[in-house]
């Protein structure tokens, strides 16, 4: 099979070309010499050459092949083979096999770590991307005033008075989805310098029919879906999704030390990559007792001090995790509904379309639609 036509050049083109295409996307994928390092790790040239026929929106082997302007079969080999590695993603419908590229976040990033690391290629594949992460993606991902992510709280944190809305119970979103995986969190393992469990993170629907297929999950039940939920909290883990009240797809569960989400603010200083949950931490200055458990290494952000002898909450810092409030030994902390509680998105959709219109890319994404 032949993709390109001016050897010397095609390499270098191809791959920048590519580039653009995911750059397309919400969270995007800026220019910079680490990426273009990545996307020669994670495609051959002829997969590149093909992969430059295929946008984030699914497409059959017959149309991607037509447009590279080969036979489907050759194609269909290239195509089988960059989603065994989980660098594309692959799906059923209606009794045909669809393609898609996979956005930087979540997707090409995450997926060939989900089985594990440990090998030369992984190694180098984690240094670029926490380079490419601290120069040039987690600005991307957090540049726009629309958070993409957002903490979900620990459901047993939240005070009885408070309302809660399906979207901000955890087990409720557990309980909304058909399909249940679970995959190494991408994060620790690519930096491979934290002491946190690593097999937490739950995939769902058809991501995790795809992960599982191609050997990168493993299928579980709600039941052990939940007990990952408990393991996190126990692990001091903030669990995480998109900035959507349905059709999600994933939910981490995320460390300060290593994880995308968050070093974007603990380490990047960059406020808007992810949004509070509804609810923030109250303490009980009659209660507490100012023994400091939840100021030792539990909240991720810092947002407790101590002051006149008990804790404090500095509420613009406090994301409303609710892990602090699992660990007090008098029950003097609590999640209380917070006044100016951010707006969540009713699906994946109404998010993309609002963070692509205040990045400037929402026609170039809609062209991707009809191409």
């Amino acid at each position: 099979m032949r993709c390109h036509q001016k050897k010397g050049r095609m390499p270098m083109d191809v791959y920048e070309k590519l580039r653009e295409i995911l750059d397309a996307g919400p969270v995007g994928a800026p220019k910079a010499q680490a990426f273009d390092e990545i996307l020669r790790i994670l495609y051959t040239p002829e997969e590149a050459a093909l992969a430059v026929h295929m946008t984030l929106f699914p497409k059959s082997c017959e149309a991607i092949a037509a447009g590279a302007g080969v036979s489907p079969e050759p194609a269909r080999a290239l195509l089988e083979a960059m989603a065994g590695r989980a660098v594309i993603f692959s799906r059923e419908k209606d009794g045909r096999k669809l393609y898609s590229l996979l956005p930087t976040i979540p997707g090409l990033f995450e997926f060939p770590f989900m089985r594990g690391g440990g090998t030369p290629t992984l190694d180098r594949l984690g240094k670029l991307w926490d380079e490419y992460h601290r120069e040039a993606l987690g600005a991307s991902f957090s540049g726009n005033p629309t958070p993409i992510a957002r903490v979900i709280p620990v459901e047993r944190s939240i005070d009885a008075a408070s309302r809660v809305h399906p979207y901000e119970e955890v087990a409720s979103l557990i309980d909304s989805v058909e399909y249940l995986a679970l995959g190494q969190c991408a994060c620790r393992v690519s930096i491979g310098a934290c002491d946190k469990p690593t097999e937490m993170c739950l995939i769902f629907d058809g991501p995790g029919r795809f992960l599982v297929q191609q050997g990168y999950a493993r299928e579980i039940t709600r039941e052990e879906a939940h007990d990952v939920l408990d393991r996190a909290e126990e692990a001091g883990l903030v669990h995480t999704s998109s900035n959507s009240a349905e059709g999600i797809s994933f939910i981490c569960n995320c460390c300060s030390c290593c994880c995308t989400i968050l070093t974007c603010r603990t380490e990047l200083g960059l406020p808007n990559s992810f949004a509070p949950s509804g609810f923030e931490a109250q303490v009980s200055t009659e209660i507490c007792t100012g023994c400091g458990v939840c100021l030792e290494k539990r909240c991720p952000v810092d947002a407790l001090v101590m002051q006149d002898d008990h804790a404090a909450v500095a509420a613009e810092t406090c994301i409303g995790c609710g892990l602090c409030v699992s660990v007090c030994p008098v029950d003097a902390i609590s999640l209380v509904r917070r006044e100016d509680a951010p707006e969540v998105f009713p699906s994946p959709r109404d998010l993309g379309i609002r963070v692509l219109g205040e990045k400037g890319k929402l026609e170039k994404f809609l062209d991707q639609m009809t191409s």
